[in-house]
């Protein structure tokens, strides 16, 4: 059975999109740290970071680095946080997570957001790629 995150690259379900090439696709968490927190994942789909082949881990990097960059430009944060930690959905993923104060990286304090606010920040954000 395909991960959900496989299932939103084939538009079986809705997301907020950010990017996407042809073998990456980043996408705003909908249960965010911190406002404009996006999943970047490869499109083939593989459990576990560390099985990527070498190519496509390092893909995934430089793909999470420009998404990364366009968060830093089009949100107000200090600095943009990187994580993975893969044990919530069994697909290949890093957190880029906009961050203020070191609770937004703890997975512990989440944000609600309105549909209108995850479609203006994955706006701005994509206005930065």
């Amino acid at each position: 059975m395909s991960s959900i995150f496989t299932r939103i690259i084939n538009n079986e379900i809705p997301c907020f999109k950010i990017a996407e090439d042809a073998n990456f696709f980043a996408f705003l968490d909908i249960n965010p740290n911190a406002k404009g927190h996006t999943l970047c994942i490869p499109k083939k789909e593989v459990d576990k970071i560390l099985d990527l082949e070498e190519e496509t881990y390092m893909g995934l990097m430089a793909f999470s680095r420009k998404v990364g960059k366009a968060i830093e430009e089009a949100l107000d944060c200090k600095r943009v946080g990187i994580t993975v930690i893969g044990l919530e959905v069994p697909h290949a993923h890093v957190h880029l997570i906009p961050l203020n104060e070191m609770k937004e990286a703890t997975f512990q304090s989440k944000v609600k957001l309105t549909t209108e606010e995850f479609e203006e920040i994955a706006a701005k954000i994509r206005a930065k790629l």
